[in-house]
C-alpha cells in the first residue's frame, strides 16, 4: 500500500469522524438546553429524573453507552437491526452523552445570571420568554463559551470511541492499516489529522468568543 492510498483511506475515515462530530453537535446542543431546563425544573419528579440521567451519562464510560445503545435493542427487545443502525446508534450515543455535559454547562451559565437582570426585564415589560431569549440567553452564551469550547474539542477526540461498535472512522481505519502493514505511520498521520481538526475547531471558537466579547 503506497502513501497516497493510505491517505485516501484515512481521509475517508476522517470524513466519517467529521460526520459524527457535526451531527452530535446538531442534536446535543439543543437537547442539552432541554435537559438543563429539566434540571432546573420546580417539579421534583422531573428534576429527579433529569438528575439521574445526567448522573448516568457522566458517571459511565461513553464506550459502554455506545455498546448499550447499539446492542441493547436486540438483546433486550429482540429488535432486528438494519445495517444502517450502527451509524444511528453512534449518533444517539454521542448525542445523549454530550447533551448531559452541555446541560450542566448551560445550567451553570443560567444560574450565574444576577437576579437583577430578570427584575429589570420585568420592569421593562418583557415576559418570561422574551426575557430569556432576548436578555439572558445572549449573556449565557458568552459566559459558557470557554467551557463549550473545551467540550467541543473533547468531542473531536472522542469520535475515535465509535470504533467500539466497529464504526469505520479515522482511528479504526488507522488501526487496521497499522496492524496489516506493521507500521506506526497511519497512527501518526491520524494523530496529525486530529490535531489539525482540533486546531480548526479551537480557532473558530476563539473567533466566536472574541466576536461576542464586550471588551475590544
Amino acid at each position: 500500500m503506497n502513501f497516497s492510498v493510505m491517505l485516501q483511506l484515512l481521509g475517508n475515515g476522517m470524513l466519517m469522524s467529521i460526520s459524527i462530530f457535526l451531527l452530535t453537535l446538531v442534536f446535543s446542543l439543543p437537547l442539552g438546553m432541554v435537559v438543563a431546563f429539566g434540571r432546573m425544573s420546580k417539579n421534583t419528579i422531573i428534576r429527579g429524573i433529569v438528575k439521574f440521567y445526567i448522573s448516568v451519562m457522566r458517571g459511565t464510560p461513553l464506550m459502554l453507552q455506545l455498546i448499550l445503545v447499539y446492542f441493547g435493542p436486540h438483546f433486550l427487545f429482540g429488535v432486528a437491526l438494519s445495517s444502517n443502525y450502527r451509524f444511528i446508534a453512534t449518533i444517539i450515543g454521542f448525542s445523549l452523552n454530550y447533551a448531559a455535559y452541555f446541560a450542566e454547562i448551560y445550567r451553570g451559565g443560567i444560574e450565574s445570571m444576577p437576579k437583577g437582570q430578570y427584575e429589570a426585564a420585568e420592569v421593562l415589560g418583557f415576559d418570561k420568554f422574551q426575557t430569556f431569549f432576548k436578555i439572558i440567553l445572549p449573556q449565557v452564551v458568552k459566559r459558557v463559551l470557554p467551557a463549550m469550547t473545551n467540550e467541543t474539542i473533547t468531542l473531536v477526540k472522542d469520535t475515535s470511541l465509535a470504533s467500539a461498535i466497529s464504526m469505520v472512522e479515522l482511528f479504526d481505519v488507522a488501526s487496521q492499516i497499522a496492524a496489516s502493514k506493521s507500521t506506526i505511520m497511519p497512527i501518526m498521520v491520524a494523530g496529525l489529522f486530529y490535531y489539525v481538526f482540533n486546531f480548526i475547531v479551537a480557532f473558530i471558537m476563539e473567533k466566536i468568543e472574541k466576536r461576542l466579547s464586550y471588551y475590544k
